[in-house]
């Protein structure tokens, strides 16, 4: 087997960009040292390849201590189902090519045996989570999404539910008439184990309000994170860049994600992809995979406070998502056994455990499955 190794820094460091202070930069990310939204606008700049380099330092230092010590050996994934519940809703995102209205022939709600059905599916391939959302559904009641979950956490004790995006609990929360966190405790109590950082995008209300103006905005994205984080729920965080957003918004976003985590401490995980352009309203010039890499990898570096890196194979294809182990990455994400949002826009990559394993292992590294919690399984 060929062991792929990471190209080396183009000799000296100190040109990665013209600055009088890029040497004293460099050492500092070398050192894990905290940068500012200033420093990652230099080192976005610099060639791809040394920031790179930069990034699978950083991720080396982020993961020595973890798996006994071996945690720069180990590249994680799980096995787990993506159940898009209903694909009707009211917010119209410009960006998406999944959501249908109540009106179009071929809307639908899932049943409690369809679901059943897919479990069951999971199940049998060794599968321990679902990722379970859907569109805003203007409704469906309380009850429907307390009397689901409770199905599915009495019926499937052994698989986690990594449910609901921030968008729908403030979408929930009007529906129902209740404060945000009293619907999140009602979730927990009936079987939610975690929540997914989906409806991100760019957090920053400008871009929201061009690409996805009746979805929640920033400020209450990220409430609902710090809700679920003082009651013991963790979540994901990730970015969808490429589209009408600049550079210096895609790191507010970042500073916006690295404050929280200082403050609550309960995000597992990052993860960024690109636009996908097909069949969606938004009119927008796709970046390319090296855009993917060089976001990833300065994401790995300015997000000092964030454990693990998920590589996105699922947008950008499993060559390039092996590649981005060597650009901060430290997770290969899930075999996802169903994918039905971005497919809507392009993105139909899918593979299986053993691919993800080969995949892994032509990188140098040791494939293993985990949990939601990066725990090893």
């Amino acid at each position: 087997m060929t062991t792929l190794l990471p190209a080396p820094l183009s000799p000296p460091l100190e040109t990665l960009a013209p600055s009088p202070m890029r040497a004293g930069l460099v050492d500092r990310v070398m050192t894990g040292a905290r940068i500012t939204d200033a420093e990652a606008l230099e080192l976005y700049r610099a060639p791809l390849a040394d920031l790179g380099t930069l990034a699978d330092h950083r991720r080396n230092l982020a993961r020595a201590a973890a798996f006994d010590g071996r945690g720069n050996e180990i590249v994680t994934y799980i096995i787990d189902r993506n159940i898009n519940y209903t694909n009707v809703c009211n917010v119209y995102c410009k960006f998406c090519a999944f959501y249908r209205t109540e009106k179009d022939a071929d809307h639908y709600v899932l049943t409690h045996e369809e679901i059943d059905q897919k479990l069951d599916e999971l199940t049998a391939a060794g599968g321990i989570q679902i990722l379970m959302q859907g569109g805003h559904h203007p409704k469906l009641g309380i009850d429907h999404y307390l009397n689901l979950l409770s199905h599915i956490r009495e019926k499937y004790p052994h698989i986690n539910i990594h449910a609901f995006s921030p968008p729908e609990f403030n979408h929930f929360a009007e529906v129902f008439g209740m404060p945000l966190r009293e619907v999140i405790v009602k979730f927990k109590e009936a079987g939610l184990g975690s929540i997914p950082g989906g409806g991100g995008e760019i957090l920053v209300d400008r871009v929201r309000n061009r690409i996805a103006p009746l979805k929640c905005d920033s400020d209450h994205w990220l409430e609902v994170m710090a809700i679920a984080h003082d009651l013991g729920l963790a979540t994901s965080a990730t970015m969808m860049f490429g589209h009408v957003e600049t550079v210096e918004d895609r790191i507010e976003h970042l500073r916006r994600l690295r404050d929280q985590q200082d403050a609550s401490k309960g995000f597992t995980a990052f993860i960024c992809w690109t636009f996908q352009p097909e069949n969606v309203v938004l009119k927008a010039t796709p970046v390319g995979s090296a855009e993917y890499l060089r976001m990833q990898a300065l994401s790995r570096i300015y997000l000092d406070n964030f454990d693990n890196v998920q590589s996105s194979w699922v947008t950008q294809g499993p060559k390039i998502g092996q590649i981005a182990l060597r650009y901060g990455a430290n997770d290969f994400g899930s075999v996802m056994m169903e994918e039905n949002v971005v497919s809507q826009a392009g993105a139909s990559f899918k593979i299986d455990a053993p691919e993800i394993e080969r995949l892994v292992g032509e990188m140098g590294y040791e494939p293993r499955r985990r949990n939601n919690w990066y725990q090893l399984v």
